[in-house]
């Protein structure tokens, strides 16, 4: 008998510590029963499988920017990484990781970064070089931070004879003698200077150089009331009569109100084989968060962005890396970093998804196609349009309709549905301008496609996501599916609202399927991009806060997690290159040895991603034609440019079953000789 009470004071004891520890023991069942169903190769081979990148403490960054290199390397760009403390020392930082050297010394590898290339634009050049323009000049100010009334202001210059030079700290006064000084070194440059036929008699149109200028004093003593652009202001030190004739500076008033983030004007190309960024000309204009986007010419098309002094711009720039050099473009608005495609007729159409600044009025950001080699800019009289003037949008600016909830269009993803050869573009999720918006939802499931095929392409809504989510990643993969995934339900992730979501888009079915669940939820500033093996790289978040009441500020997730998808857990044998061509013209052919020729069904050649801000307009997926022959397979690769940019493309062989092969690096010439 007391061996029978003694069992059962034990066995009453146990249960009571089971019960007080109850919820314990039930999570931690949940986790291991979660992670044998994730683990399972039946689950993998519908599902895919997530696993955990290990980086080295001493190369994490916090990612706003990465590139696939023509090498298959990752460059992951930080710049100052959103981090004022960096900014303000000067420490910018850039990472390369070479997916190839698993565990290696040289997988991982930093870069010299010459400026603060924080919120950037990049692009793929022809010879496989990646322009990076723009970045990050001042942080935004606060209103309750701010301690000094400050403005911009226009330089003028009406000398055709003088370039001036004035530092950093030049001092203006206002008409009433309050004095500003500019917070920026700039160069004034002459005015032009025009004959007119008439003997004796010749045009002077002053040169306009922007700078922003603070008060000297703190408070509300520096604060000016004036219409914009009103105000005339001497500058102060000039050494002669004549320059104090010709150099003024124009502005509106000066205020304590909130100042925003200003744009660099500086331009690289980082050369992927000497791994550095090497200088190229200056934009005239700077930019922090501008769009860049490839033209079938080899020249890239630079759009929007904040100004040097803190203004969304709308003086378009055009770089031609034959020359290293910019000229002006068209000249047209645009919200910053917006989602603009270039369609196979050579007009850029813009989705309509954009993220971070710009007026929220939807009429300044209409969904369009933009013929820009004929844009002459004509601008017409719009109400609640910055300076109240829009672009003629019957011009060259032709938007579409059809897009549900436009007033959602804010940190939505956009993508070319694969393959490009449908011209078919999607969006997916998204949420209002800025932080909040009386009276709309924070984020959205819909998703809409628009099928440039059709006589009268228009936007028709699409199957919903599994949940309402912005700053969704949306990647191409090689058997025509677009995997999307992450995303929160709020602004920058408030409310403890990121989503562990991931799921498959089929455009042959017009449906999404589920996928595996990331393990880290990311938002504002995260990165995905398709690998050369086919797998998923997903980097990058930076939450607004630390939990759900907002009461702990938010860190920068570091973490990286690598997506293996189901056709490489299916079982098949991936189909293997053994030889072939590097180099390719457009309309040309090449063969490629393979020993799976009769096991291709489809072949891809795809253009490697540059992606920020879920705004990534590289990719895209090329079907290209192709015949088997006994060592292999012969492809004909598409005529037209403006499908197809000259540059390197990364070429997959797809099984019926839809396993990819590694890809081969192909360079994609023009098919001019």
């Amino acid at each position: 008998m007391s061996r029978l009470r003694k069992n059962l004071v034990v066995a009453g004891i146990v249960t009571a510590v089971v019960g007080v520890n109850l919820p314990a023991v039930a999570g931690f069942a949940q986790r291991e029963w979660h992670e044998y169903q994730i683990n399972r190769d039946d689950y993998k081979a519908s599902h895919g499988h997530w696993s955990f990148l290990n980086v080295p403490d001493r190369f994490k960054v916090n990612a706003i920017h990465a590139a696939l290199l023509r090498t298959g390397k990752v460059l992951i760009v930080a710049g100052s990484g959103n981090n004022i403390v960096n900014f303000d020392k000067g420490t910018f930082n850039t990472v390369l990781w070479d997916p190839s050297r698993p565990g290696q010394p040289d997988e991982f590898k930093h870069v010299d970064t010459p400026v603060d290339l924080f919120c950037s634009g990049h692009v793929m050049l022809p010879d496989g070089k990646l322009l990076i323009a723009g970045g990050t000049l001042r942080f935004e100010v606060l209103k309750d931070k701010v301690k000094r009334a400050a403005g911009p202001l226009v330089v003028k210059n009406e000398n055709p004879h003088l370039t001036k030079h004035l530092p950093e700290g030049t001092l203006v006064a206002a008409p009433d003698g309050r004095l500003y000084r500019t917070t920026t070194m700039i160069m004034v440059p002459p005015a032009t200077k025009t004959e007119t036929g008439v003997r004796g008699r010749a045009k002077v149109t002053p040169s306009e150089t922007k700078v922003f200028a603070e008060s000297v004093t703190e408070g509300a003593s520096g604060v000016l009331d004036a219409a914009d652009g009103s105000v005339k202001y001497e500058i102060q030190g000039l050494a002669t009569d004549r320059e104090k004739s010709n150099l003024y500076a124009m502005g509106g008033g000066m205020t304590l109100g909130k100042q925003d983030f200003q744009g660099i004007k500086d331009a690289f190309e980082f050369d992927p084989v000497t791994e550095r960024y090497n200088r190229v000309q200056n934009m005239t204009e700077g930019r922090w968060y501008p769009t860049l986007t490839g033209l079938p010419d080899g020249r890239v098309m630079t759009v929007s962005g904040l100004d040097v002094v803190g203004q969304v711009t709308r003086d378009n720039e055009i770089y031609d890396p034959a020359t290293k050099k910019w000229s002006p473009g068209p000249r047209r608005f645009f919200p910053t970093y917006p989602a603009l495609f270039l369609l196979d007729d050579d007009t850029l159409f813009f989705s309509g998804m954009s993220a971070g600044y710009g007026p929220g009025q939807l009429a300044m950001r209409p969904p369009g196609v933009w013929d820009y080699r004929h844009d002459t800019d004509r601008l017409v009289p719009t109400a609640g349009a910055p300076g109240g003037l829009a672009p003629d949008e019957t011009e060259a600016f032709t938007p579409v309709p059809g897009l549900p909830e436009p007033e959602l269009n804010e940190t939505g993803a956009s993508v070319m549905l694969p393959p490009a050869q449908d011209q078919k573009i999607m969006v997916l999720g998204g949420g209002p301008v800025g932080e909040r918006q009386p009276g709309l939802k924070n984020s959205t499931d819909r998703t809409a496609i628009i099928d440039f095929r059709q006589p009268a392409p228009r936007y028709v809504r699409g199957p919903n996501l599994s949940h309402p989510v912005r700053y969704s990643s949306a990647v191409l993969l090689p058997d025509d599916t677009v995997f999307t995934f992450n995303g929160s339900g709020d602004y920058r992730g408030r409310g403890d609202s990121n989503i562990l979501r991931a799921e498959f888009y089929d455009p042959g079915v017009n449906a999404f399927r589920q996928a595996a669940a990331p393990a880290v939820g990311r938002n504002y500033h995260a990165e995905g991009l398709l690998l050369p093996d086919g797998r998923v790289l997903s980097m990058g978040s930076d939450p607004l806060f630390g939990n759900g009441e907002g009461s702990v500020p938010g860190s920068f997730e570091q973490r990286v997690e690598i997506y293996t998808p189901p056709y490489l857990h299916n079982g098949e044998r991936r189909p293997v290159f053994t030889d072939g061509r590097q180099q390719v013209r457009l309309g040309g052919r090449a063969g490629f040895k393979t020993p799976d020729g009769e096991r291709i069904a489809k072949v891809r050649f795809m253009r490697p991603s540059a992606v920020t801000h879920v705004t990534d307009v590289e990719q895209r997926s090329i079907e290209i034609d192709f015949t088997r022959v006994p060592s292999g397979i012969v492809v004909t690769l598409p005529t037209n440019p403006a499908l197809m940019p000259p540059g390197w493309y990364m070429m997959f062989g797809v099984t019926q079953k839809g396993t990819p092969s590694q890809a081969r690096w192909v360079h994609v010439l023009d098919g001019r000789a």
